[in-house]
């Protein structure tokens, strides 16, 4: 696959995890420190419609980034959204040199190149399928069907090896944590969410 197929297949694992939540779920706590299951999804929509509104072309507009509202139906939210990215990813992607996005989220003084920032949704596609999908208690399935898969999981790693870790990347206000120290049987799952400040053993606080 190539790197536009490897994020589509991102895409589809995790807008199977978005389809399993349930309405009573939506305040449950995430990884994310102070965000509720719904403020992560709503986050994820929005994401994902900044992006599209890049791969078509829009500047430096923090507008096209804001959250967006999921109401009862956050699974037809994802797909929507989802299937309006992927068209724009692979329309751009069609140029014999594709052009830079702007994604002001990530980089406010230039556009990032197109391959790069392919590769960096991918990368927030499936960590935050993961924050979800253990907010829900149940990680695994995630984890076990993109290691399944050699090179998404080896995309996935790079990428996260490849985020910048100084002082002044990470910590409050930032899109990571500083990483943190896999253990030596982690798979490359755990070892790219550990190089992002995940903590792969993270679970919802006793009640």
């Amino acid at each position: 696959m190539n790197l536009v197929e490897l994020h589509g297949r991102s895409l589809e694992l995790a807008a199977g995890v978005v389809g399993t939540v349930q309405p009573e779920q939506l305040v449950l706590p995430t990884p994310c420190a102070g965000w509720s299951l719904r403020r992560l999804l709503e986050h994820l929509v929005g994401q994902q419609l900044g992006f599209t509104a890049a791969a078509r072309g829009a500047g430096p507009d923090l507008a096209c980034w804001r959250d967006v509202p999921v109401a009862g139906d956050p699974a037809g939210a994802f797909r929507h959204s989802a299937a309006r990215l992927a068209a724009a990813f692979a329309r751009a992607a069609a140029a014999p040199d594709p052009a830079p996005l702007w994604l002001p989220e990530v980089r406010a003084d230039e556009p990032v190149p197109f391959h790069a920032a392919v590769g960096f949704h991918l990368l927030d596609t499936l960590v935050h399928a993961w924050d979800v999908a253990v907010s829900l208690g149940s990680p695994a399935r995630l984890v076990a069907a993109v290691e399944a898969e050699p090179e998404l999981a080896g995309t996935l790693l790079a990428v996260a090896g490849a985020v910048p870790a100084g002082p002044a990347d990470r910590g409050p206000g930032q899109a990571f944590t500083a990483p943190g120290t896999p253990t030596g049987a982690a798979g490359p799952f755990d070892r790219a969410l550990a190089l992002l400040g995940r903590d792969p053993a993270w679970a919802l606080p006793l009640r």
